[in-house]
C-alpha cells in the first residue's frame, strides 16, 4: 500500500487528470483519430467531418488543446492542430511503467512474515 498517495498525486502524475477527463469524451476521441500520423488539419477541416456545431468543435478542440493532447498554430486566419505525440507518449509511457510495476509485484513470491 502506498498511503501517500491518498494525500496528492506523484509529480509527475500532476498534469495527467486533464489528458485522461479530455479523452472521456466521445468527439474527442473522433477528433484524435481523424489526425494521420504528424497531419496537420486546420479547424475549418476538422468542422466539416462532424455533425456537430463550430462552436461545438471550438470547444472540444480548445479541451484537448488545454489538456495538452493537442497544439495549434495561427497562420493567416487559419488555426492548425496537430497531435502532441511527445506529450502522448510521455503520458502512456509513465502510466505503462505504473502498470508494468503493478504486474511486477503481483507475480513476485509473497514474503514469509514470521
Amino acid at each position: 500500500m502506498n498511503p501517500e498517495f491518498a494525500d496528492r498525486l506523484p509529480e509527475s502524475w500532476e498534469r495527467f487528470s486533464r489528458f485522461f477527463s479530455a479523452l472521456g469524451d466521445t468527439t474527442r476521441q473522433q477528433i484524435l483519430l481523424v489526425f494521420e500520423p504528424g497531419e496537420e488539419i486546420c479547424v475549418n477541416h476538422i468542422a466539416r467531418l462532424f455533425k456537430v456545431s463550430r462552436p461545438a468543435i471550438s470547444h472540444h478542440l480548445k479541451v484537448l488543446r488545454n489538456a495538452e493532447l493537442l497544439v495549434c498554430e495561427k497562420r493567416g486566419k487559419e488555426v492548425y492542430y496537430r497531435i502532441n505525440q511527445a506529450y502522448c507518449v510521455e503520458v502512456m509511457r509513465t502510466v505503462h511503467e505504473f502498470i508494468s510495476a503493478c504486474k511486477q509485484s503481483a507475480t513476485l513470491p509473497a514474503t514469509d512474515a514470521r
